[in-house]
């Protein structure tokens, strides 16, 4: 079993990349936006593997990252989504868009990526909704953090730090993002100008 590939890039193509390996070369099958991120031939890369062996066939699916690996095997826990269909998910949409669209029950989001129906997107949004990997769970706090904002019941030190991120070009949505996260690493009794600080570190990941 194959769990990661360290390597050189051969080759990329529309929806593969060959890995060079000391020599021997793997072809991983890859999100578009794993593709985009990788370098050019000859350049170093480090992927994250999922191996399918079948009685025909064995494939490799490569990640950038280990969250986006949970994310594929987590969609293909639901009911007419294979791997094909994964990657078309998560071409679209980042693990951290795809929490927020469960989160919120945003099927249309879901479905803005190429061979989901309407259907299809119905059951990730639904089956997944309690079975969200931790990370999620960043979604989630981001989403009642955006709900205060919107009701103007957010503390002032977070509503002050938005609003700066917000005045710096970002837009609500990524300022409130950063902002959660910068309450989990600092706690929430902190000043706007920490929070400012620490949100604007994740906006710059």
């Amino acid at each position: 079993m194959i769990g990661k590939l360290k390597g050189s890039i051969e080759e990329i193509a529309e929806d593969h990349v060959l890995i060079d390996v000391h020599g021997v070369c793997y072809v991983a099958y890859c999100s578009a936006r794993t593709l985009s991120r990788l370098g050019s031939a000859g350049e170093a890369a480090v992927l994250f593997i999922e191996t399918y062996v079948r009685e025909d066939q064995l494939r490799l699916f490569g990640f950038e990252s280990q969250l986006e690996r949970e994310w594929f095997r987590l969609l293909q826990s639901v009911q007419g989504v294979g791997a094909k269909v994964a990657l078309a998910v998560l071409s679209t949409l980042t693990p951290s868009d795809l929490a927020n669209a469960i989160a919120l029950q945003d099927k249309a989001t879901v479905a803005r990526a190429p061979g989901i129906g309407p259907k299809v997107a119905q059951r990730i949004v639904t089956e997944l909704k309690n079975k969200v990997p931790a990370y999620a769970v960043d979604a989630g706090e981001a989403m009642g953090l955006k709900q205060e904002l919107g009701e103007g019941v957010a503390a002032a030190p977070v509503a002050d730090a938005v609003s700066a991120l917000t005045n710096l070009g970002y837009s609500r949505d990524q300022a409130a993002n950063a902002v959660a996260a910068a309450m989990k690493l600092a706690g929430e009794d902190v000043d706007s100008a920490k929070l400012i600080r620490l949100g604007l570190k994740e906006l710059a990941r």
